[in-house]
């Protein structure tokens, strides 16, 4: 079970790697900022090592060339490339993956510093 945080993790997309068109520098696609900074937040990136990074990197490209470019024909690669992080829902099920969700969680009873629960407490435990 991994708890998410918010935390960024990872590297920022690297500069200068796309190359130049009419003598400009190509910056990253905004669709592939998006997604690339959706993973360095996901509770999944909690556990990625340097190699993740560097396979996302790449995934990042092909992200980038169907946006920019409009190359569709990426977006399988791209889809069966994010599934082996836990994409969607069904990724992450199929990869035992189990993101907690900290507002679903039942809230636990308010103790107090003498270590005596609170009245409100304690009535809900007693009434069920």
């Amino acid at each position: 079970m991994i708890t998410p945080d918010e935390e960024l993790r990872g590297p920022e997309l690297p500069a200068g790697v796309l190359g130049e068109e009419d003598g400009m520098v190509v910056e990253w696609h905004p669709m592939t900022q998006l997604w690339w900074d959706s993973w360095r937040s996901s509770a999944q990136a909690q556990t990625f090592v340097q190699t993740d990074w560097l396979f996302l990197i790449d995934t990042a490209l092909m992200h980038h060339t169907m946006w920019a470019k409009g190359r569709w024909e990426f977006a399988s690669e791209v889809r069966l490339r994010a599934a082996k992080f836990g994409a969607t829902p069904e990724d992450r099920a199929r990869l035992k993956l189990k993101v907690d969700d900290p507002a679903t969680r039942p809230q636990a009873p308010v103790q107090r510093a003498d270590n005596v629960s609170d009245i409100n407490s304690r009535r809900a435990r007693l009434t069920g």
